[in-house]
């Protein structure tokens, strides 16, 4: 039997951990699956992945810089990417039936408030939540932890415009599960958060971080998005201001193991896994998300 065909599409892809990943969710759950990297030059996204697309794929993840693009080609978006206006996750449907056309979610958000609340183990509901950038990963995050109920998010933002965009499409939702939602400049944040999560590229570009001290308090849950080496400037700062530090590879793993249930209808057992990824990770070297 011929394995059904999907990818993480994205510039730059050689690093992504996701096929190894979604090999051990194939092996663990019988699934037949052949997951590779799709590399889209940055001005020709969508020809890519109609290529890819064309030629018998069943879908892809969606990372960097493209979430955008790929929630502008679905003909149908979930809930949670509405909200987002951006997906990392696609699936080919057919065009014609009674299907409807290409299906965009978004898995980052369920994938990071999984982490916290399981792997980590820190509750979210009355908790004070400072989410760093405004870009499509904290654009993606939003909505799932607003439905985890924290007493308060602030959005904080080099361009408090774009961040108030964000907190203002959110802002029914917000209302709707009781959750304070703000938007701020990365001057003036805040202080002393329960979970501080960064989301933006600032530890990509190894531009330190963006926010200072202050919005820390000893014990705050400090998480950057990213994983490996990309993370360890941000994951020792935190730990020098008394936070517990943690990186994004859970939150990777679990965004994989809700795509994976998107597409094959199988839920996927993340532990195993995230260890196997955490040795791994721990060890030779990697950067990014997804």
């Amino acid at each position: 039997m011929t394995a059904d065909r999907y990818a993480v599409a994205g510039n730059p892809v050689e690093h992504s951990r996701s096929p190894l990943i979604h090999s051990l969710f194939a092996q663990a759950t019988g699934q037949s699956v052949d997951y590779g990297r799709l590399l889209c030059p940055l001005d020709a996204f969508k020809p890519t992945l109609l290529a890819f697309a064309a030629g018998g794929a069943k879908g892809c993840n969606v990372t960097v810089p493209f979430k955008f693009e790929a929630f502008e080609m679905a003909a149908r978006r979930s809930p949670r990417a509405e909200l987002a206006q951006a997906a990392n996750t696609l699936r080919f449907d057919a065009q014609n039936g009674a299907d409807g056309g290409w299906l965009a979610d978004n898995t980052d958000g369920v994938g990071l408030v999984r982490d916290i609340t399981v792997h980590a183990g820190v509750p979210l509901e009355g908790q004070r939540v400072l989410l760093l950038g405004a870009g499509g990963a904290s654009a993606g995050v939003l909505g799932p932890l607003i439905e985890a109920r924290p007493a308060e998010i602030v959005m904080a933002n080099r361009t408090i415009e774009k961040a108030q965009a964000i907190v203002d499409r959110h802002a029914a939702w917000a209302a709707q599960h009781g959750v304070k939602l703000s938007a701020r400049s990365l001057a003036e944040p805040g202080e002393a958060f329960d979970v501080f999560i960064n989301g933006t590229a600032a530890s990509l570009s190894g531009s330190g971080i963006p926010v200072g001290p202050q919005v820390l308090r000893p014990g705050t849950l400090a998480l950057d998005m990213m994983y490996g080496p990309a993370a360890q400037t941000f994951l020792q700062w935190a730990r020098d201001h008394g936070a517990i530090a943690r990186d994004g590879l859970g939150m990777l793993v679990e965004q994989a193991a809700e795509a994976f249930y998107i597409w094959r209808g199988v839920r996927p057992d993340t532990k195993p896994v995230l260890a196997h990824m955490r040795q791994l990770v721990d060890q030779p070297k990697t950067d990014g998300a997804h």
